[in-house]
This record gives C-alpha cells, structure tokens and sequence, in this order.
C-alpha cells in the first residue's frame, strides 16, 4: 500500500499543471464592412445611442456600461451613467477616451468620420447597422451578446421575444378587422404633419398588430402627410408619438377641419411611447403588444 502511495503521488508531481482557461481574440465584421478585434469581452462599454443602451442592458451587460450618449432615458439605471455628447451630433471625445472603454459601440446615427476619430485615439469601435426587420433586430441582440461575453443571456432573450411575437401573430390570425392608422410623429404643421411611410418598424409594427398605416403608400419612409390626405383617409386611429412633446388629443380635436376624422369623432387619438417604436432594439416588442392592445381590445 506504501507503494501505491509514493507511485500515486509521483505520477500527480509529474502531471502538467492545470492551465487557466483562455479567451481567444474575437473579430466580428461591424456595420461599416471593419473587421473588428476584441481580446476578450468588452467589459467597459460606451453607447452612443439609445438603442444600444437598451440592447446592452436587456442582454444582460449593463455593469458593463461606463458611458452613454445623452439622449438615453431608458433604462433608469443607464441614466446614472456619465453622459458623453451626442447633442446636434457631437460627442466629447476626450471623455469617452478618458472612461478607458474596451469597446464602444456606435449605430447609424453615428459618422464613419466619428469612427475614424475615435480609433485614431486608439479606441476601438463596433458600428451596430440599424435593423429593417424584427429578425435583424433579433440578430443585433445577438451580435452585443457576442461582444459582451452575453452571448447565452442574448439567445434565451431572443427566444423569449419570438415566443412573445408568436402569441401576438397568433391572436390577430384570428380576426379580420383592420382598423386604420394614422402615427403623427410631429403635429406642429397642422396641415401637413409628419408621420411614417411603408418599411419603417412604425409601419412594420401596426401591420403586425392586425392594422393598416395610411401613410403606407407614402413617397418615403419619413414624410409629411397633407390634411387632405388625412381627412381622405379618414383614419380609425390617430396615434401621438409626438405625445412626449406636448401634442394632446384635445390639440388635435381643436384642429381645423380634424373634426371629420373618424379618429377624433370617436375618441381614439391616443398617446404613444415613441421610444418603443422608434429604437431598434428589444421593446418594439412592447410596442407590437400595445399596438394589439389598442386596435383590437376584442382579443385577449
């Protein structure tokens, strides 16, 4: 027995020591066609939009934000975060360098020249492209998850939207009824506000929810709709993403010649989180959901 022991315990000192697992470099080719390189998972991260914040915090990688850009409101605990810039287009270049971010992530309301800046300061920078559909949002969720070491925290986020968008798919197969929609985005030209056209997530969105947008046929995907139109259209619906403004259903009640729409005959000009509907990121689900809510309270 002796000798097993000595034998067992020379065979253990001459076994290799355990080796620490390792993290391989990760290059994802980013929006701009960069090929970008990370050592490991970014654990200090600066958004530069909205939707970044939102994606970062939903996958799970909020700890892991140092710096936000200025406009994002959402979640509350982003709002704590230093802001860096982002007012008319500029940001504070010397804050996000002096925040030691390993990664910072710009979307499409960033410049290539913005780019170029920050990585000629030695930053490193992942350009996010704007999604056109709910299944490229889903693949943006992932992408973050990937840069953040999140990536299992992202797919089970992503499975849990689609079920959610399932279900919402599934209610209204169950009905015919398409009621009409009008999204105001800016109302301050009463004669020609500004609204969505066809392909952005506003129309995609009210489509989903078992509605049809009125501005659809639209020249463009951002435009202004004459009140002639309007009134033409005659909408069922009149929803207020300018609501964050100021803009009430009262306001558009009083408006002239408004008083035809079918909209405001029967009280159905309604206010609307622009955010949700306006940000790539994962609450256009919540907006899809309210959408069903609001044009068909008939299924439950």
């Amino acid at each position: 027995m002796l000798i097993i022991a000595l034998l067992t315990g020379l065979l253990a000192a001459c076994a290799p020591a355990a080796v620490a697992p390792t993290t391989a470099p990760m290059a994802m080719t980013d929006g701009l066609g960069r090929e970008v390189t990370l050592t490991a998972p970014a654990q200090r991260v600066v958004s530069l939009a909205p939707s970044n914040a939102e994606i970062l915090f939903a996958v799970g990688a909020g700890s892991q934000v140092v710096g936000r850009d200025e406009f994002t409101n959402y979640p509350e605990s982003a709002v704590t975060l230093p802001s860096v810039g982002g007012s008319m287009g500029g940001y504070n270049f010397e804050q996000i360098v002096n925040l030691k971010p390993d990664l910072v992530l710009a979307a499409e309301i960033n410049t290539p020249e913005q780019v170029k800046a920050l990585e000629n300061l030695g930053v490193t920078v992942y350009y996010l492209s704007n999604p056109t559909d709910i299944e490229g949002m889903y693949a943006n969720l992932i992408t973050v998850g990937k840069l953040t070491g999140k990536e299992p925290e992202a797919t089970a986020l992503v499975d849990s939207l689609k079920q959610r968008v399932a279900a919402v798919e599934d209610r209204v197969a169950s009905t015919t009824a398409k009621p009409k929609v009008f999204y105001e985005l800016d109302g301050s030209e009463a004669a020609k506000p500004w609204t969505a056209g066809a392909g952005t997530f506003i129309d995609i969105l009210i489509t989903m929810a078992g509605g049809e947008n009125v501005a659809a046929s639209m020249e463009g995907s951002w435009g202004q709709f004459s009140q002639e139109a309007l009134l033409v259209a005659n909408p069922d619906f009149i929803l207020l993403g300018d609501a964050a403004y100021g803009t009430t259903a009262e306001q558009v009640a009083a408006r002239a010649g408004w008083e035809t729409i079918q909209a405001v005959q029967v009280e159905q000009v309604l206010p609307f989180n622009d955010d949700t509907v306006s940000r790539p990121g994962p609450r256009l689900v919540d907006a899809l959901e309210e959408l069903v809510r609001i044009l068909h309270p008939e299924l439950k």
